[in-house]
């Protein structure tokens, strides 16, 4: 075969082939490099609660807010939060708690009380002032549990309703620097004395706990965190303690 012609077979042979090519190619939708559609993405809305909700805060005055506004104690701040989250759903709340309260006379307030136990969320905050008031350390290891119990049974006997806030370290403020620097290591080694005990009885009993204490621990560096009363937590310790718990609370509100 004479190379001109060779030549002439291998062009015509060429053309054919890239003819079919284009033809395969053109049943094909093409694209380009980076320019794939990612899929749609569905923003989850919060899931639906209940149309109303009742809330119970056990305490003293880490929990009525001593020093502090009505509406800047932690348990209405936590109020205002769930309204935003859930604005079709009408939250009531109920405090029982008073400056100086013992484990024992929260007891003895939920007693004369007689909540009903139709509570949705209940939180408890207590002990500082067993500690404060020098009481045997063995009284709140019999009332704590107690008071838990009593708290399941106030949140419609459903522990996933109740939430446990650890003791607020006063040797952090003003008002703790006043016992120097023994007096202020003995309260914090009391305060973690106490909170462990309650941790530990959460853990084991399946009841949520949650430590604010860092927080409050901050008080001496930042003391915006501090009531004017140089003692107590300030509307914005409070709204830290809020912003740590809300995801707790969602969890045991959406069931």
């Amino acid at each position: 075969m004479k190379p001109q012609f060779k030549q002439i077979v291998t062009v015509i042979f060429s053309a054919f082939l890239l003819s079919c090519s284009s033809e395969e190619s053109s049943s094909e939708t093409p694209v380009s490099p980076g320019s794939t559609t990612p899929p749609p993405t569905t923003q989850i809305p919060t899931t639906p609660i209940s149309k109303s909700i009742n809330y119970l805060a056990l305490g003293d005055s880490y929990t009525i807010g001593q020093s502090v506004c009505e509406t800047c104690r932690y348990p209405e701040q936590l109020k205002t939060s769930l309204k935003a989250l859930y604005p079709e759903t009408n939250f009531s709340l109920n405090v029982i708690a008073a400056t100086g309260w013992t484990t024992n006379n929260l007891l003895t307030a939920i007693k004369e009380q007689n909540p009903e136990s139709n509570y949705d969320l209940v939180t408890l905050l207590i002990g500082v002032n067993n500690q404060y008031q020098g009481r045997d350390f063995s009284i709140y290891e019999k009332e704590f549990p107690e008071l838990v119990i009593k708290a399941i049974a106030l949140a419609k006997g459903d522990k996933k309703n109740v939430i446990v806030l650890s003791i607020p370290d006063y040797a952090y403020t003003s008002f703790g620097m006043m016992f120097g620097t023994d007096g202020r290591m003995k309260i914090t080694e009391e305060i973690n004395k106490y909170n462990t005990f309650a941790e530990n009885y959460c853990m084991m009993n399946g009841v949520t706990f949650v430590s604010i204490t860092d927080i409050t621990r901050n008080g001496l560096y930042n003391t915006s965190l501090v009531s004017s009363d140089g003692l107590h937590p300030s509307e914005s310790a409070y709204a830290m303690f809020v912003e740590r718990i809300l995801t707790k609370v969602k969890a045991a509100l959406q069931g």
